[in-house]
Protein backbone atom coordinates (compact mmCIF):
# COMPACT_ATOMS: atom_id res chain seq x y z
CA UNK A 1 0.00 0.00 0.00
CA UNK A 2 1.23 3.47 -0.89
CA UNK A 3 -0.37 6.59 0.60
CA UNK A 4 -0.46 9.16 -2.20
CA UNK A 5 -1.98 12.18 -0.44
CA UNK A 6 -4.18 13.20 2.46
CA UNK A 7 -6.40 15.77 4.08
CA UNK A 8 -6.30 16.46 7.81
CA UNK A 9 -8.51 18.43 10.15
CA UNK A 10 -7.97 19.11 13.83
CA UNK A 11 -11.07 18.16 15.82
CA UNK A 12 -11.99 20.85 18.30
CA UNK A 13 -13.19 19.97 21.82
CA UNK A 14 -15.35 23.00 22.72
CA UNK A 15 -16.02 21.76 26.25
CA UNK A 16 -12.46 20.71 27.10
CA UNK A 17 -13.54 17.23 28.16
CA UNK A 18 -10.93 15.28 26.22
CA UNK A 19 -7.21 15.19 26.84
CA UNK A 20 -4.77 15.67 24.01
CA UNK A 21 -5.49 16.66 20.43
CA UNK A 22 -7.48 14.66 17.91
CA UNK A 23 -7.10 14.76 14.17
CA UNK A 24 -9.25 13.34 11.40
CA UNK A 25 -7.24 12.19 8.40
CA UNK A 26 -8.44 11.05 5.02
CA UNK A 27 -5.60 9.07 3.49
CA UNK A 28 -5.76 8.26 -0.21
CA UNK A 29 -3.82 5.17 -1.16
CA UNK A 30 -2.98 2.84 -4.01
CA UNK A 31 -2.56 -0.92 -3.74
CA UNK A 32 -1.42 -3.62 -6.15
CA UNK A 33 -4.04 -5.10 -8.45
CA UNK A 34 -3.93 -8.43 -6.63
CA UNK A 35 -4.71 -6.82 -3.23
CA UNK A 36 -8.24 -7.41 -1.89
CA UNK A 37 -8.64 -3.63 -1.40
CA UNK A 38 -8.02 -2.92 -5.08
CA UNK A 39 -10.93 -1.49 -7.06
CA UNK A 40 -11.30 0.68 -10.14
CA UNK A 41 -12.57 3.65 -8.13
CA UNK A 42 -9.99 3.29 -5.35
CA UNK A 43 -10.40 3.85 -1.63
CA UNK A 44 -9.49 6.15 1.18
CA UNK A 45 -8.92 5.53 4.87
CA UNK A 46 -10.64 7.79 7.38
CA UNK A 47 -8.49 7.85 10.53
CA UNK A 48 -9.14 9.34 13.96
CA UNK A 49 -5.68 10.01 15.43
CA UNK A 50 -4.75 11.04 18.99
CA UNK A 51 -1.77 13.12 20.10
CA UNK A 52 -1.56 13.34 23.91
CA UNK A 53 1.90 14.27 25.18
CA UNK A 54 4.20 11.37 24.35
CA UNK A 55 1.28 9.15 23.30
CA UNK A 56 0.32 9.14 19.63
CA UNK A 57 -1.99 6.49 18.24
CA UNK A 58 -4.81 5.59 15.92
CA UNK A 59 -8.08 5.64 17.84
CA UNK A 60 -10.20 4.29 14.98
CA UNK A 61 -10.26 3.95 11.21
CA UNK A 62 -12.67 3.04 8.41
CA UNK A 63 -11.92 2.19 4.80
CA UNK A 64 -14.21 3.91 2.27
CA UNK A 65 -14.88 3.41 -1.43
CA UNK A 66 -13.86 6.60 -3.27
CA UNK A 67 -16.75 6.50 -5.74
CA UNK A 68 -19.58 6.01 -3.26
CA UNK A 69 -18.10 6.95 0.12
CA UNK A 70 -19.51 3.68 1.51
CA UNK A 71 -17.59 1.97 4.29
CA UNK A 72 -15.88 -1.19 3.06
CA UNK A 73 -15.87 -4.27 5.27
CA UNK A 74 -12.09 -4.71 5.36
CA UNK A 75 -9.44 -4.38 8.03
CA UNK A 76 -5.87 -3.33 7.42
CA UNK A 77 -3.08 -5.79 8.05
CA UNK A 78 -0.78 -5.07 10.99
CA UNK A 79 2.01 -3.64 8.83
CA UNK A 80 -0.51 -1.43 7.01
CA UNK A 81 -1.80 -0.09 10.36
CA UNK A 82 1.80 0.69 11.32
CA UNK A 83 2.32 2.47 7.98
CA UNK A 84 -0.85 4.56 8.53
CA UNK A 85 0.19 5.43 12.11
CA UNK A 86 3.66 6.49 10.97
CA UNK A 87 2.16 8.62 8.20
CA UNK A 88 -0.24 10.33 10.63
CA UNK A 89 2.55 10.90 13.14
CA UNK A 90 4.62 12.61 10.44
CA UNK A 91 1.73 14.85 9.32
CA UNK A 92 0.31 16.15 12.64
Amino acid sequence: MEITHHTVEKIEDPFGLLTGERFEFQLYANVDEDDELHSESGFYIRVLYLVDGEEEKIIHYHIHDRATGNVLDFELEEEEVELVAAYCRTHT
